[in-house]
C-alpha cells in the first residue's frame, strides 16, 4: 500500500513537472488523488487555486502568463493550440496587449470560453506546431492572420503585419496564403494591411504616413525601395520620390534603440545628401500629431526637388522575406 502511495505521488509530481504546476481535475484524480484530498488542497487558503473549471495551478500567488497558457490549453483539450496575440507574443511579434489567450480547438468540440480563454472552433486545425516545452501555439502566419481578424483598428492591423514581415517571421506569401483560407469574416482590414505591406510598408508609423499622403493629393512615394548608384547601394529610404529625389526617413526609438544604429542612420542620411536626394526625418510623433507641418515640409520639397539620372530604384522585394 505504501509502495502504491509513493508511486502516485511520484505520478503527480512529474506531471505538475511537465505542465508548468498546472493540472486538470481528471489528471489529479488519475494519478491517485481522492476527491476529498483534492477538495482539501483547493481549500481557502489551501496550497493550490483554481484557475479555470476543472484546471488548477498547484501553487499560490499569480499565475505566470505561461501557466495561464498551459491552463488555457488544458481547459481547450487535447490538440487545441494557441493563436493569435498570445501567440504572437511568444513569437516576438509586436502588437496590442492581449487580455485573453485564444486557443483553437477542433471544430467538433463542445466547450465554452471561461475567464480570460476564448475558444475558436475551427475546421482548419493546423497541420504544423510551434512547441514550448508543454505549450503549442500556430505558426507565425496564422498567428498574425487569427490576430488582425480580432482587432478593429487598421493601425493594429497594419503594424502586427509589418513587423511579421519585418522581422522575418514571415513573408507575404505566407500571410496571402492564410487570407485566403481562411473566413472572410472580419478579414478587411487584414487584408488591407496586407496590401500595404506587400507595397513596402514596415512600420505603423510608415503606415500613418501612407494614409497622409492618401488624404493630401501628393503623389504617393516607393515604400523600402533600393536606391542604387550604378551597381553601388546607396540607401533603402523609408519613402522615395525617384522623380524628385526626395526621400523621406520615419526616424523611430522602436528601430533605433543603440547609439551604433543612431550612427547608422545619420550615415546613411549623408550618403543619400551626397547624392543629391533631399532627406526629410520625422519621426512618428510628429506624423500623428503634427501632419499639417509634416504635408508642408513634403509638398515643398517635392516641388524643389529634381530627379537624380545616376540613381537606379528598386522597389522592395516582399516575398524574400520568408
Amino acid at each position: 500500500m505504501a509502495r502504491s502511495t509513493r508511486t502516485d505521488g511520484d505520478a503527480l509530481a512529474n506531471l505538475l513537472y511537465h505542465q508548468l504546476n498546472v493540472i486538470t481535475r481528471d489528471q489529479a484524480l488519475t494519478v491517485g488523488l481522492t476527491r476529498h484530498a483534492l477538495e482539501h488542497r483547493l481549500r481557502l487558503g489551501g496550497p493550490w487555486q483554481s484557475l479555470l473549471p476543472g484546471v488548477y495551478l498547484a501553487a499560490t500567488g499569480t499565475p505566470t502568463i505561461i501557466q495561464q497558457e498551459m491552463a488555457a490549453l488544458l481547459h481547450g483539450g487535447q490538440g487545441s493550440v494557441i493563436t493569435g496575440l498570445a501567440a504572437l507574443r511568444q513569437h516576438h511579434i509586436r502588437g496590442p496587449g492581449a487580455e485573453l489567450i485564444d486557443v483553437l480547438v477542433p471544430a467538433p468540440r463542445r466547450r465554452q470560453n471561461a475567464a480570460f480563454v476564448r475558444l475558436h472552433r475551427t475546421t482548419r486545425m493546423p497541420k504544423r506546431i510551434w512547441r514550448l516545452g508543454p505549450l503549442h501555439y500556430t505558426l507565425p502566419a496564422r498567428a498574425v492572420a487569427d490576430a488582425a481578424r480580432s482587432l478593429a483598428s487598421l493601425r493594429d492591423v497594419r503594424a502586427i503585419v509589418a513587423d511579421a514581415v519585418q522581422r522575418g517571421r514571415c513573408g507575404v506569401p505566407d500571410l496571402s496564403e492564410e487570407l485566403e483560407a481562411g473566413p472572410n469574416v472580419r478579414s478587411a482590414l487584414f487584408r488591407e494591411a496586407l496590401t500595404d505591406v506587400a507595397a513596402g510598408i514596415r512600420s505603423a508609423a510608415e503606415g500613418d504616413l501612407k494614409d497622409l499622403l492618401a488624404r493630401s493629393g501628393l503623389p504617393m512615394p516607393l515604400f523600402n525601395a533600393t536606391i542604387f548608384a550604378g551597381d553601388n547601394f546607396v540607401a533603402t529610404p523609408d519613402a522615395w520620390w525617384p522623380e524628385f529625389g526626395v526621400a523621406v526617413e520615419v526616424d523611430s526609438r522602436e528601430w533605433h534603440m543603440s547609439p551604433q544604429d543612431h550612427a547608422r542612420t545619420l550615415e546613411r542620411q549623408r550618403r543619400m545628401g551626397k547624392y543629391g536626394i533631399i532627406v526629410l526625418p520625422f519621426t512618428p510623433n510628429q506624423i500623428r500629431k503634427q501632419p499639417g507641418a509634416v504635408m508642408a515640409e513634403i509638398r515643398q520639397a517635392l516641388e524643389s526637388g529634381r530627379p537624380q539620372p545616376t540613381l537606379r530604384t528598386v522597389p522592395a522585394d516582399t516575398s524574400a522575406a520568408a
